[in-house]
């Protein structure tokens, strides 16, 4: 089939890739120049494992093309994607919808022919019904098709997602772009995907419901293992107890910093939003985002009391500064509170991540991105685990940071404290 995939961020590179590695004829659209160019030779503009690999094998087939040119684009395809942001809006939890209309607009006046619109994109509930009603003011209705197909991918493990996927769902009620869309999807549901047809706004829904349940889990775990330290119980063992219950599930239930990333805290803002606008109480969703928020700081007070509030002059490591590991996603990391914090508290922070040098931290006097965790751990007082990079897991702290005394806040809970204390280092971790 032809597609045509608008936006190449994470969901409509990784999207438009895989749709290409399945054997469809594939155009994937930017405005951005310099990005489509770096593109065209196979230079991936973000971290995602196994992309580069997929993006020359396509390219090279002529599966795959990189384009500016969104109407011809669009003339040329059948099924076309919108796979643009949707942040949150500078003064409320609403979505920024700014970007799906303005390609909703370009896009209407393109079509000559019988285009199927999949709206890849996240966005609240009744969005179709907007660009549908948008859209059929320039083009007759028996010319299109507006369906929701929200996407389920994992920063890190995206490509994997794809193409074993849980479920599809597709939203509409048209049943010749149904009949076309299962068959688009054949691939992946003769592999045990889950094809769901539902109604297009319980399709936009499901996305909001599925990414807030998840929030809502590792907000859970996270709370608890608070009340661990406490208690003097180790959150892992509640866990495993926890996740062996098929009701559960163990997924989701690790205890570590605050969940962040492109998904999860713009959509539980902007499904809180939707809900507001029906007056419509989402009580546990709300609380979630709360304390989810409130997180970092717990985190902060916890060094606080770790290094005894004598946080001036100490040499700081941080092991991973991404939200997750397997990716180079700042968006809403944890450390983009707690490193100005302890750098404005007059410590020396170092930092060390595989992806490399955060222009988020370029300003800041006194933190510095070294290239090797060797040089990242040097001389260090107090080594924060913030992301579970495998290449962490095994690494022998005793020879890298070359000091008598310091201080481990294993904050993905990594290591085994039994080990780290039999070779007289001092352990601090999450819920235990």
């Amino acid at each position: 089939m032809k597609l045509c995939m608008i936006g190449t961020g994470y969901v409509g590179l990784v999207s438009g890739v895989c749709f290409a590695d399945l054997g469809n004829d594939v155009i994937c659209v930017d405005k951005n120049i310099s990005k489509i160019n770096q593109l065209k030779k196979s230079i991936i503009p973000i971290y995602e494992p196994g992309l580069e690999e997929l993006v020359k094998k396509n390219y090279k087939a002529g599966r795959l093309k990189f384009s500016t040119n969104l109407a011809e684009s669009v003339q040329k395809s059948d099924i076309i994607f919108i796979c643009v942001g949707t942040p949150t809006k500078k003064n409320n939890y609403e979505a920024d919808l700014s970007q799906v209309i303005s390609v909703a607009k370009e896009i209407s006046k393109n079509i000559k022919s019988f285009k199927i619109i999949m709206n890849k994109s996240t966005v609240p509930v009744m969005t179709g019904d907007k660009l549908e009603k948008l859209i059929s003011k320039k083009v007759k209705k028996k010319l299109f098709s507006v369906v929701s197909n929200p996407e389920f991918l994992r920063e890190g493990e995206a490509i994997r997602d794809f193409i074993y996927p849980d479920r599809v769902v597709i939203g509409t009620s048209n049943k010749k772009s149904n009949k076309i869309l299962k068959n688009l999807y054949l691939p992946l549901i003769s592999k045990g995907a889950k094809y769901i047809n539902a109604s297009r706004r319980a399709a936009e829904l499901i996305k909001y419901a599925s990414n807030a349940f998840l929030a809502t889990k590792i907000t859970f775990i996270n709370e608890l293992a608070n009340l661990c330290e406490k208690l003097n119980v180790n959150i892992e063992d509640v866990s495993i107890g926890m996740g062996t219950d098929k009701r559960i599930g163990g997924r989701f239930l690790r205890a570590g910093p605050p969940y962040g990333g492109s998904c999860f805290p713009k959509d539980t803002r902007a499904l809180v939003a939707t809900a507001k606008k029906t007056k419509t109480s989402l009580s546990v969703i709300n609380t979630v985002i709360n304390s989810n928020e409130n997180r970092s700081q717990l985190l902060l007070k916890r060094i606080n009391y770790i290094l005894k509030n004598k946080i001036k002059n100490k040499k700081i490591t941080f092991l991973g500064v991404t939200f997750k590991a397997n990716t180079d996603d700042m968006r809403e990391s944890a450390c983009l509170k707690m490193i100005p914090y302890l750098n404005k508290k007059g410590a020396k922070i170092k930092y060390y991540d595989p992806t490399g040098k955060k222009n988020e931290f370029e300003k800041l006097k006194n933190v510095e991105f070294k290239n090797t965790i060797k040089d990242a751990c040097v001389m260090s007082d107090l080594i924060i685990i913030h992301t579970e990079w495998n290449e962490l897991k095994l690494i022998d702290l005793r020879k890298v940071v070359k000091k008598k005394n310091f201080i481990v806040y294993d904050m993905r809970n990594i290591y085994s404290p039994d080990k780290i204390n039999k070779q007289n280092i001092k352990y601090f971790g999450i819920g235990r």
